[in-house]
């Protein structure tokens, strides 16, 4: 498994970060999947405050493999519609939802912390010196921002620099080959042109949900094919069917699937990234696994995103 540094954690963050949105129960597949990601050398698990019972089961898992001091978990807080609806992201919500995650994962830490959300009416100030004051405690390693702008980020880390605290060292949002027109759920963000070119400046890591653009590039979507309302709102355009197309003719150059390439091509930026995966099955893992170790030029990536005409010129 390839690893990463983020600056705060001691640990080596792995570039496919297990997902455990739709872990349900431990029964007997739940377990072979996240066996399967331990034996493969994964080592980092992203979940959230708002999604319910999954902290616990993860960290029930993690207590009876005696995993827990060997991996990292990510996990996020300060969700807008978890438990009261409208904008959480204020001191008092992020301290609630830290500690109710941290006593369900069973731990007194996390190695990243992530808001899941943001208020831009909010002032980056109070935020920051609420997570600095967590990582100064020892119950965060790293903080950052999960669909908050880079514009945002940017704010808050110069208040950060400026007052000598801790600032976000890493973002997740939406990184895909396929890029979406509209936002798949409320309040996410997507990294678009000019956020790729400000990671690329500054280097912070991104931590990519949806790499894969729910599916787009399996081969299970087609222009004619409009039943499912969601992919069609948020990826049916012009661009998105070239991407899939080209997608189509490379992977088969390396004998690849199109879904792969399209993991690759969120682990061949110009600047650190990792991919959040949900695979339902082993099978699915070891494909991801596949696409992590395929390698891709600069020139392929460009022509893949519609930046050139031809891969070689």
């Amino acid at each position: 498994m390839h690893t990463m540094r983020i600056q705060g954690v001691d640990k080596p963050v792995s570039r496919l970060i297990l997902g455990t949105g739709d872990l349900r129960s431990l029964d007997d597949n739940e377990r072979a999947m996240l066996r399967a990601y331990a034996e493969a050398g994964g080592a980092t698990f992203d979940t959230a405050h708002q999604y319910r019972g999954r902290e616990k089961l993860l960290g029930q898992w993690l207590a009876e493999e005696n995993l827990r001091e060997k991996v990292a978990i990510l996990t996020k807080g300060a969700h807008h519609d978890d438990g009261s609806p409208g904008p959480r992201v204020n001191p008092a919500a992020i301290r609630q939802d830290l500690t109710e995650s941290l006593e369900r994962l069973g731990t007194d830490h996390v190695e990243l912390y992530a808001l899941h959300r943001d208020d831009p009416a909010v002032e980056v100030g109070p935020i920051i010196e609420e997570l600095h004051a967590h990582a100064e405690a020892g119950r965060i390693g790293a903080f950052g921002a999960s669909n908050w702008t880079h514009e945002r980020i940017q704010e808050a880390n110069d208040y950060a620099a400026a007052h000598g605290l801790t600032g976000f060292a890493f973002s997740s949002t939406n990184l895909s080959l396929a890029k979406p027109q509209a936002p798949r759920w409320p309040g996410v963000v997507s990294a678009d042109e000019a956020t790729i070119a400000w990671h690329a400046a500054n280097g912070m890591p991104l931590l990519s949900w949806s790499a894969q653009a729910g599916g787009f590039f399996s081969g299970h979507f087609t222009p004619e094919d409009t039943s499912n309302e969601e992919m069609v709102r948020v990826y049916y355009n012009e661009g998105n069917w070239e991407r899939y197309n080209r997608a189509v003719r490379l992977a088969a150059e390396k004998g690849v699937t199109p879904i792969q390439l399209a993991l690759s091509y969120v682990l061949h930026q110009p600047f650190a990234t990792c991919a959040i995966i949900g695979p339902r099955k082993p099978e699915e893992l070891y494909s991801s696994i596949e696409a992590m170790r395929l390698k891709l030029t600069p020139a392929e990536v460009e022509w893949l995103d519609l930046k050139r005409e031809a891969i070689a010129e």
